[in-house]
């Protein structure tokens, strides 16, 4: 009896798990009347039900193959009902936007739009991003605009953050870190930026005191979330510039969705305008897809891919640059012979798993490849005079130079190759506990890279090879023959092929609570970092670093919207590549890791002005460095000392006001103050190379109120002048002087034609969900920022002086965007 039971109970059991997995699965994102994405949200059927994420997002299952009721319920805000049936295994994606309930609108919480203040992160809109006019428009274009972040160079996406270098900046997109070329020396050689702004649907950005989950650099976190598509898509935006196109998508069962962004650059326009004559050609591509499919309600993976491709040839034919006072004017004519061609190259991928083991635990593993390629030759003779202005008004020769007062000449020879591939694997955890959030993680890195470097400068002037300043050269003509060698003024010869392994991890702990009626919200977590240098000639090195890392932030129960917040620990920034290396080509795999010490103080008060909603942000912050790395910077191009010689510190004050100036849009008005300052070698303090003391920064969203769909957009910043660097062979304690400093306006103009409000149902513009139209000028006021100086020798009086390289003028485009 029992056995005849038996394939019937088999056969009960396998019905019935066939009739439980007949599932399927509603997800989205749930924001606010602001866009913003709400936390804690109860999503609901029958008597099951979920809890929207930290950034909004959910996942929640239900029957197939029958009607369900889902019901979306927050405090304070209106709820919403959805009614649907899918099939088995279907996915659909809602993204309901919870409006404001009046009867319940005097109830206080902490929710999702306030969760990235409590963390201290600043978060910028993708579409103003999209907007804002810049010589380099994107994501770093807006950084910029925000205290404590600074670049001087408006063709760059380099930013340096409170006090710190290009290098001490973690990027990440989809929680995967990015890189960028190795060689680059200047900012019209630098082209696209890795980030394409046309893929974004999040931008979150850290200055400082961030948390142990993020990777092992001293000053900033730019979390970049690339977007993913509910239906078909496609962006078009062309300008007198370049263009890019993006294309998105998903499945009809919805599990399988991605975007594709094309981008191409010329900076011909800007460079056509500077004071150099040249024949340039400076042009950059890129192409990038992020893709997710959905292997089953539980797994998804996720692929990310960039090829880029920059090509650089440049062949300078003259310059004349006017300094001086207007009591003794100086020019500076140069005519150049040779020409420079650089090409970079770089492919990149990642692979990224999330297995949803439960509401309490979310595993991913991501693994990822770089490898860049790249080439920098020339070859530039550049003949110069160093002379008197003729100033008399009036006479046929004004402003021509009448009496030389240098002659000379400059050779500058490069042939610099370098082959650097990077392999990441990596896992990550999240576990929920009750209120407590418990998050870890642990990578492997291998670089390999190798790399040759073959540069001099000759400088003859008057006739005479200058020799470089070498203190044990003597020079006893005429009463002793000269029979030494003739040698370059300056000069690098090296060949490396050097591999680092690198073993990093993190846990750290996070829970929201309450200390009597006041939210309080808590996280600590600690970092370690091993790695090891070898290679060719190189003796194999280990070391260790330990950061661990802690923030507290209290929202009191008062009338006012305050929160209060402080945050600070060690952050150790291993050497990378670059930081290896010192001036003379050589590695040095003793280089220790630099630490920062972080002590950041927080206020963020949020406010209704004229009826519309504010909120100042402030910051006070110290920074202590020891272990530092001593470098130069010349235009975008950082050389190490690659010695552990120095101390340093930073402090400063950050301010910034955002809100909606204009009612309906975002602007905001920062100001910051900062100081930082290096001892190297116990020589005492001097200004460090991004000392930029005072930033004032506006971004300024407008539109005509009788004419809504004519907009208007203002990027302006000041920043007061970078220390002027030193010449070669120089005592950088001799040369304390300071750039001018950086003024810069941009401004955009556009006409909406069509949007989503008012789409046409017929005629040529039907197909179109948005097309705008609009002009752009670079540098309104035509101000002469410069971005280094060339020091020129005087024959006569041996002087030495500093002339600027000056940026970009005045510059007009031309801009045409659409969406289908």
């Amino acid at each position: 009896m029992k056995a005849k039971k038996l394939p019937l109970l088999l056969l009960f059991v396998f019905v019935s798990a066939l009739t439980y997995a007949q599932t399927a699965t509603v997800k989205g994102i749930i924001l606010d009347e602001q866009n913003e994405p709400l936390s804690g949200v109860t999503i609901q059927y029958d008597s099951e039900g979920a809890l929207s994420n930290l950034d909004g997002t959910y996942v929640l299952e239900i029957p197939a193959n029958q009607a369900v009721v889902i019901r979306f319920s927050y405090v304070g805000l209106q709820d919403a009902e959805l009614t649907l049936t899918l099939q088995a295994n279907e996915d659909y994606e809602f993204n309901p936007t919870l409006k404001v309930d009046v009867a319940q609108i005097g109830t206080v919480v902490i929710d999702a739009k306030k969760r990235k203040r409590v963390e201290g992160i600043t978060s910028i809109s993708p579409e103003a991003i999209r907007k804002i006019p810049g010589a380099n428009a994107g994501v770093e274009n807006v950084l910029t605009s925000l205290p404590g972040v600074s670049s001087n160079n408006e063709l760059s996406t380099q930013y340096a953050v409170r006090g710190g270098n290009y290098d001490e900046n973690l990027v990440y997109i989809n929680e995967i870190e990015v890189y960028r070329p190795f060689l680059i020396r200047s900012g019209q050689q630098e082209g696209l930026s890795f980030v394409n702004s046309d893929l974004t649907s999040s931008v979150d950005f850290s200055a400082g005191g961030f948390q142990a989950k993020y990777g092992d650099k001293m000053s900033s976190v730019l979390d970049i979330t690339y977007r993913r598509p509910t239906s078909f898509d496609a962006t078009v935006d062309l300008s007198l510039l370049g263009g890019s196109l993006s294309v998105g998508g998903k499945s009809k069962n919805g599990r399988l969705s991605g975007i594709v962004g094309l981008r191409y650059r010329d900076n011909s326009l800007f460079v056509d305008a500077k004071q150099t004559e040249t024949n340039f050609r400076p042009r950059f591509a890129d192409g990038q897809t992020y893709l997710t499919y959905k292997v089953s309600n539980k797994f998804e993976l996720g692929f990310l891919g960039n090829i880029s491709i920059n090509d650089y040839e440049y062949e300078p034919l003259t310059r004349q640059t006017n300094f001086g006072t207007l009591a003794d004017p100086v020019a500076l004519i140069v005519f150049y012979e040779g020409q420079e061609e650089d090409r970079y190259e770089t492919y990149f991928g990642a692979l990224k798993g999330t297995y949803v083991a439960s509401e309490n635990y979310t595993a991913k593993f991501i693994a990822s490849i770089y490898q860049t390629t790249e080439q920098e030759y020339f070859d530039i003779l550049a003949q110069y005079r160093l002379g008197e202005v003729n100033t008399n008004i009036g006479d046929e020769n004004l402003g021509e130079v009448e009496f030389s007062e240098g002659i000379g000449a400059q050779l500058t020879h490069a042939r610099n190759d370098l082959d650097a591939l990077i392999i990441n694997a990596q896992h990550r955890g999240n576990i929920s506990i009750d209120d407590n959030s418990i998050e870890y993680g642990v990578r492997y890195t291998r670089e390999d890279i190798r790399d040759r470097v073959q540069e001099y400068e000759i400088i003859d002037s008057a006739g005479f090879s200058i020799r470089p300043p070498i203190s044990d050269f003597a020079n006893t003509q005429p009463y002793d023959p000269f029979d030494a060698p003739i040698v370059p003024f300056t000069e690098i010869r090296a060949q490396n092929d050097v591999q680092v392994n690198r073993i990093s991890g993190f846990v750290q702990w996070s829970k929201l609570t309450n200390w009597g009626n006041s939210e309080v919200w808590l996280n600590a977590g600690v970092r370690a970092h091993n790695w090891n240098v070898s290679g060719d000639g190189i003796t194999s090195t280990t070391q260790t670093v330990i950061s661990p890392r802690a923030q507290i932030s209290i929202k009191p129960d008062w009338d006012m919207d305050m929160l209060f917040r402080l945050s600070g620990g060690v952050y150790h920034q291993p050497p990378f590549y670059r930081e290896l290396r010192d001036s003379t080509g050589t590695v040095r795999p003793g280089v220790k890791a630099q630490q920062s010490v972080h002590i950041v103080f927080g206020n963020d008060y949020s406010f209704d002005l004229w009826d519309r909603p504010f909120t100042l942000n402030s910051e006070v912050y110290y920074k202590d460095l020891t272990d530092v790395n001593p470098y130069t910077l010349e235009n975008v191009r950082i050389r190490y000392r690659a010695r552990n010689n120095a101390e340093a510190y930073a402090a400063g004050v950050d301010l910034r006001l955002s809100g909606e100036f204009v009612a309906g849009t975002e602007s905001w008005v920062s100001f910051g103050y900062m100081r930082t300052e290096e001892n190297i070698d116990n020589r005492g303090y001097i200004f460090r190379p991004t000392d930029q003391r005072l930033k004032f920064g506006v971004l300024f969203q407008d539109y005509v109120p009788v004419i809504p769909n004519l907009k208007g957009y203002l990027n302006l910043v000041y920043n007061t002048g970078l220390p002027g660097g030193s010449p070669s062979y120089a005592d950088p304690y001799d040369f304390q002087t300071r750039l001018p400093d950086y003024k810069r306006a941009d401004l955009g103009i556009s006409y909406v034609v069509v949007d989503e409000e008012n789409r046409r149902k017929s005629g040529w513009l039907k197909p179109f969900k948005e097309l705008t139209i609009g002009a752009e000028i670079f540098n309104i006021f035509d101000v002469r920022n410069s971005i280094t100086n060339t020091f020129v020798r005087d024959v006569y009086t041996k002087t030495q002086y500093a002339i600027p390289n000056f940026l970009t003028p005045r510059v007009f485009n031309v801009r045409i965007t659409s969406k289908f």
